[in-house]
C-alpha cells in the first residue's frame, strides 16, 4: 500500500483509540459525577477530531466517501473489541464475532463496487 493509502487508514486507527477512550473509559469509573465524565470524554474526542478530519482530507480521492465511512467503521469495531476485551474485561463472545463478519461483507461490498 502506497503512504496515500496508508496514512488515512493510520490516522483513523488512532483517532479511534481516542474516540472509544472518550466514549467508554469512563466506565471504569461508575462513581464518577455524569458532568465529569461528559466534560473528560469531550475534552478527548478532541483529540479525535485532530486526527479524523485529515485522514479523510487526506483519503478523499484515494478512497470514496463510501469507501472512508467503511474504513472508519471497521476499525471503530477492532479498536472496541480490543478495548472491551483489555480494559472493560468484556470479552467478545461468538454472536460477537457472528455479527462483525456480516459487517466485513458488507465492508467487502463497499470496496468491490
Amino acid at each position: 500500500m502506497t503512504s496515500a493509502a496508508m496514512l488515512p487508514i493510520l490516522l483513523l486507527i488512532a483517532s479511534n483509540v481516542f474516540m472509544t477512550v472518550a466514549w467508554y473509559g469512563h466506565l471504569r469509573f461508575p462513581a464518577a459525577p455524569l458532568a465529569l465524565v461528559v466534560m473528560a470524554s469531550w475534552g478527548i474526542a478532541f483529540f479525535e477530531y485532530w486526527l479524523a478530519v485529515p485522514a479523510n482530507r487526506i483519503g478523499y480521492g484515494t478512497y470514496s466517501a463510501a469507501q472512508l465511512k467503511t474504513i472508519q467503521e471497521v476499525v471503530t469495531l477492532t479498536v472496541f473489541v480490543g478495548f472491551s476485551a483489555l480494559v472493560l474485561g468484556e470479552m467478545p463472545t461468538w454472536r460477537t464475532g457472528l455479527g462483525f463478519a456480516f459487517i466485513a461483507a458488507g465492508a467487502a461490498l463497499i470496496f468491490r463496487g
